[in-house]
């Protein structure tokens, strides 16, 4: 139990998708102007991060080594997380019409976003078993969610601020996000 809880938290800090291993960064730096626009988008990868885990990793497990088509992989991965993201689509645009505006093209864009089949192939390059690999995912995922509210939060502020013409825009936002991967970065010492 304590190696799940260790597996949960290493991907929030020490692990962390967007801020160690910079995977995600176009969702990262494209929806995280609102906070509510930057939870809406964490929980839908939260979910097809999830999900595409408990699919893949049967499938890779029990089908695609058995019969060595491991080569066959990725592109196994990417159809299960296309199939995940059309039924977040799906239920986004009838259940919820503003999320869904305000997500816009980044939605579609998590069949792509890099961060999603990352966490499905490195719980194989970790060798971790399926329990283990479904809290690798929901920590990764919590990990993403944590980046992106901080980094909402820190945007929110950055517009109240005075910033040097030349700053504005795309630099303070580099510069911001340099800064708070920074800070996660001191959390890399604790676990050892």
């Amino acid at each position: 139990m304590s190696s799940l809880i260790t597996i949960f938290l290493a991907g929030i800090m020490t692990e962390n998708m967007v801020l160690s291993k910079f995977l995600g960064i176009c969702s990262f730096l494209g929806v995280s102007q609102k906070v509510k626009t930057a939870l809406s988008m964490s929980i839908a990868v939260i979910f097809v991060m999830f999900m595409s885990t408990a699919v893949t990793y049967p499938i890779y497990a029990y089908l695609l080594l058995p019969k060595d088509l491991d080569y066959l992989q990725t592109l196994v991965f990417i159809l299960v997380i296309a199939a995940l993201v059309q039924l977040i689509e799906i239920a986004l645009k009838k259940l919820s019409q503003p999320i869904y505006s305000a997500l816009g093209i980044y939605l579609p864009l998590i069949t792509t976003n890099c961060i999603i089949l990352g966490i499905t192939l490195l719980n194989f390059t970790k060798d971790l078993s399926y329990v283990e690999s479904l809290v690798n995912s929901l920590g990764a995922g919590a990990g993403y969610l944590v980046a992106m509210v901080i980094f909402a939060g820190v945007r929110g502020r950055i517009e109240s601020c005075d910033i040097p013409e030349r700053l504005q825009g795309l630099p303070i936002t580099l510069i911001s996000a340099s800064i708070v991967s920074l800070s996660f970065l001191g959390f890399s010492g604790i676990v050892g």
